[in-house]
């Protein structure tokens, strides 16, 4: 049995789609409830939603949460490049590369901003 990297890519993939599935609707749904007025104002202002989110484990949590949906667009934009005829090893190489690279540097900014 040979030894392979691919569970070292495929673990930001599963995650950043798990929480995509599951977290983003319930953040879907608070919005829209925000939106037509069926929450109160105070539930979402801005002071209070930036208190909470300043606080360093949600700060944390925060951008766990966002570099997996990251990686997961990502490895799901790579994919689908190749569905679309970038079938070729080096164009896949150079695809793979790109997308890769752009949820290592989406990552790093994030980071660098916001904690």
């Amino acid at each position: 049995m040979s030894i392979s990297n691919k569970p070292l890519l495929w673990l930001p993939f599963a995650g950043g789609g798990m929480l995509a599935a599951l977290l983003l609707p319930a953040l879907m749904l608070v919005l829209l409830l925000d939106s037509l007025g069926m929450l109160s104002t105070a539930a979402l202002a801005h002071e209070r939603v930036r208190a909470w989110v300043s606080q360093p484990l949600v700060a944390i949590s925060a951008c766990v949460f966002i570099t997996l949906v990251i990686w997961h667009a990502a490895h799901r934009l790579r994919m689908t490049l190749q569905d679309l005829g970038v079938r070729d090893a080096g164009a896949r190489r150079l695809s793979a590369r790109i997308c890769y690279s752009a949820a290592t540097l989406a990552t790093v900014a994030l980071a660098w901003v916001w904690v």
